[in-house]
C-alpha cells in the first residue's frame, strides 16, 4: 500500500555489513512509513543525506556506530547537529566501543538522544526507534496521524490535544 505523504528517513550508519543487516532487519516494522537508508561509510551517509535533501525527505533519525573508518560516529553526530538541515534529526549511537569521553562529546556536542550498547535486543532497538521517531514528530510538529499505529500513539494524541487546547484559547 502506497502512502501519499512524504516519508521520513532513517539513516543507519554501520561499517560492518553483518551488523548493518541486523539493524535493517530489526527496523523492518518501520519500513512501510519510513525510508530506511543503510550505509557503510560517512561519505555514503553524506551522499544519501544530499539525495534526501534534494527529494525534500527529512532525516528523522540517525542510527550510528561509533568506530568508523575516517571519523568516529560521535564526530559524525556532532556534524549533523551543527547543520541546519539535520539539527532536529534524532541521534542514536549504537556501539560497544565508545568510551566515556566519546559518549560525553556525543551528548554535549552532538545532541545525542540515546545510546544503545551492542549487542542489542531487537525489541530494545525498536522501542528506542519508536520513542525517538515520536519525539521527532513532536519536535518538528509534523502531522502525526499517519504514524499513530506505528509510533507512540498516546504521546502523539496527548500533544495533539494539548495543541488544540492552546489554539482554542
Amino acid at each position: 500500500m502506497k502512502h501519499s505523504q512524504p516519508k521520513l528517513a532513517i539513516l543507519c550508519l554501520e561499517d560492518e555489513p553483518a551488523v548493518l543487516d541486523a539493524v535493517v532487519r530489526d527496523l523492518a516494522p518501520f519500513e512501510e512509513l519510513f525510508l530506511i537508508e543503510p550505509v557503510e561509510s560517512v561519505n555514503d551517509a553524506r551522499q544519501v543525506m544530499e539525495a534526501l535533501r534534494e527529494k525534500r525527505i527529512p532525516l528523522a533519525l540517525a542510527l550510528c556506530d561509533h568506530l568508523l573508518p575516517g571519523i568516529t560516529g560521535t564526530e559524525f553526530l556532532v556534524e549533523l547537529n551543527h547543520s541546519d538541515a539535520t539539527k532536529s534529526t534524532r541521534k542514536v549511537l549504537i556501539t560497544a566501543q565508545a568510551g566515556l569521553t566519546d559518549t560525553i562529546q556525543a551528548v554535549n556536542e552532538g545532541s545525542l538522544n540515546h545510546f544503545i550498547a551492542k549487542p542489542w535486543q531487537p525489541s530494545e532497538l525498536q522501542k528506542v526507534v519508536r520513542d525517538q521517531l515520536t519525539s521527532y514528530l513532536l519536535a518538528t510538529k509534523a502531522n502525526p496521524l499517519p504514524y499513530l499505529a506505528l509510533l507512540d500513539a498516546q504521546r502523539l494524541l496527548e500533544a495533539m490535544q494539548q495543541q488544540n487546547m492552546t489554539t482554542d484559547s
